[in-house]
């Protein structure tokens, strides 16, 4: 049975997809499983279950923080403004979202299955702009002075194929308007030497060699 901190989202748009290989972003150095969940503002019963788990989890934490803090970070945050982390307007993709990531520990991999519940393991059905459900864990923590609430990765559900997020391009884009224009070098043709049988010319005669009849056939000397 699930707890009070469990939520199971409806569908999402997941972007920085690090599901089939841990992930070691800059500051932490943790080499983790992740993904960003863009939940649309739209999915009010989704965003109540996070709100509801967020409490939960917020409830668990008084005791590891000695008391409610006046201000409890959370991870979920409104995709029309900025980012926490420069300030800076969030990505097109986020707007009409709210945002949140969850991670796990490389040794505690996520399960990733389609809408069959069959495994997806090929790393060209998992990438960021695919839509899907995500389970997650919400849990209180208390680190470098400060107490928060963070978001634990248990399970995705492939639910639909999207757009690719991101500047990376297809084969097709790259190379299809020109793939016409280069064909296989010709290969230079070369002409096989003739070659001639040589001409000898017949000694000329009277060169001091016996002709014909000039020798004698008793003594084999010349006559």
């Amino acid at each position: 049975m699930a707890s009070e901190t469990h939520v199971v989202t409806g569908q999402a748009r997941l972007s920085y997809v690090h599901l089939l290989q841990p992930y070691a972003n800059r500051n932490s150095g943790e080499e983790k499983f992740s993904v960003t969940i863009l939940v649309p503002k739209t999915d009010i019963a989704t965003k109540q279950r996070i709100d509801a788990a967020i409490e939960a989890a917020t409830q668990a934490g008084v005791k590891l923080w000695g008391g409610r803090p006046p201000k409890v970070a959370i991870p979920v945050y409104d995709g029309d403004g900025v980012r926490p982390s420069d300030n800076m307007p969030f990505g097109p993709e986020c707007k009409g979202h709210w945002v949140f990531t969850a991670s796990c520990k490389k040794d505690r991999p996520p399960r990733i299955v389609d809408v069959n519940l069959q495994d997806v393991m090929d790393a060209r059905e998992v990438y960021s702009g695919i839509y899907g459900r995500v389970g997650v864990d919400f849990f209180p923590y208390y680190q470098a002075g400060k107490k928060g609430v963070g978001c634990g990765l248990t399970n995705v559900q492939k639910t639909n194929n999207g757009e690719p997020l991101g500047n990376r391009t297809t084969a097709e884009e790259d190379f299809g308007d020109t793939a016409a224009a280069y064909t296989a070098p010709q290969q230079p043709q070369y002409a096989q030497p003739q070659y001639a049988q040589p001409q000898y010319a017949a000694p000329a005669q009277g060169y001091g060699y016996p002709q014909p009849g000039q020798i004698d056939p008793l003594t084999g000397l010349p006559a």
